[in-house]
């Protein structure tokens, strides 16, 4: 039985991957997080509450399941994680997240995403752990103009430090990758979305809005597309992440994890008024920096290597999420 650590273990994807792994319960979990105020802390602090009730439920032992608290930065908190425990894999989601943001503090986005995921990997090389998976974005690819967007893809033209970061930590990968003799894999994530999901990420935002009788802020004309990807499709890829770098020997690759269809805005209003059942109250607005005109994910690659096969189309994702967000609010 392996023990899998992952950074981010409390947030929206890290809570949906520890809970199916403590419903497979083939692997010991250790997860850290510093449970930031980047969106409520309690929040994550019931995703963690969650993942305890799963784990009694399951009759599994204590060491299923061990909560870390703090920063990825702190070299010393992340020393006396892997001093305390025997890892095997290293599930590297943690980030400070959003495009956005990125463009009004770069400066944390680089400590956090760059320098924390350094201090992982150095972690993992000094203790000869040799199985590294790293979550990285969609963002990576910019405005590319060669839709859909493949792993082959030349990608030099990101308009956010968000995005740099992320490709600042697939190139740390390689580089250990080729220092060590760590097998790593890059996850290159398409706007993922459900249950859990993030309250400033614009379904959940949107979701909330209308249920208020609200505006939603709503960018440009309404063309921008996104590859919306559901959580259970993503864990899936994940855990066939997992599968994949268990194999012995040793290897480098980047795999996209999307839906491989894109949604626009207009369309991903007028789903979420449908399933509602309530019209969003509109609020025009100009473009914003950072934001690409599309994301769609060539996930050919993942398909044959992976075998990733997702399975939900956006309306059911919707229906799901909409459901979850009304049993949180009492509605």
């Amino acid at each position: 039985m392996n023990t899998i650590l992952i950074s981010g273990g409390a947030g929206f994807i890290g809570s949906h991957l520890v809970e199916q792994m403590l419903l497979n319960k083939k692997n010991k979990i250790v997860v850290m997080d510093n449970f930031n105020n980047f969106y409520e802390p309690a929040l994550k602090e019931r995703n963690i509450q969650e993942l305890f009730i799963i784990r009694e439920k399951e009759n599994l032992d204590d060491d299923f399941l061990k909560i870390y608290r703090g920063d990825i930065r702190d070299n010393n908190f992340v020393n006396e994680v892997f001093d305390n425990n025997r890892i095997d894999i290293v599930i590297h989601l943690a980030a400070v997240c959003g495009v956005r943001p990125s463009i009004e503090n770069p400066e944390e986005y680089y400590n956090v995403n760059v320098n924390g995921s350094s201090n992982l990997l150095e972690a993992c090389k000094n203790r000869k752990i040799q199985k590294f998976i790293f979550a990285s974005s969609s963002s990576i690819y910019g405005n590319n103009p060669k839709v859909p967007f493949s792993e082959n893809d030349t990608v030099d033209n990101q308009i956010s430090p968000y995005a740099e970061t992320k490709k600042a930590g697939e190139h740390l990968c390689r580089s250990y990758y080729n220092l060590t003799d760590m097998s790593v894999a890059c996850l290159r994530f398409f706007t993922v979305y459900g249950p859990r999901q993030r309250p400033d990420l614009a379904i959940h935002k949107f979701t909330k809005l209308i249920f208020n009788n609200q505006e939603i802020p709503f960018y440009g004309n309404g063309d921008t597309e996104r590859d919306y990807t559901y959580i259970d499709d993503v864990i899936e890829g994940i855990i066939k992440t997992i599968e994949w770098i268990k194999q012995d020997h040793k290897k480098f690759e980047i795999f996209n994890l999307g839906e491989s269809n894109t949604v626009s805005l207009k369309l991903m209003v007028k789903t979420l008024e449908n399933v509602i059942g309530k019209k969003a109250i509109i609020n025009p607005l100009p473009m914003q920096p950072g934001d690409v005109i599309r994301t769609y994910a060539d996930i050919s690659k993942s398909r044959k290597v992976l075998g990733y096969t997702p399975k939900t189309d956006f309306q059911e994702g919707i229906i799901k999420f909409v459901d979850w967000y009304k049993e949180m609010n009492g509605l």
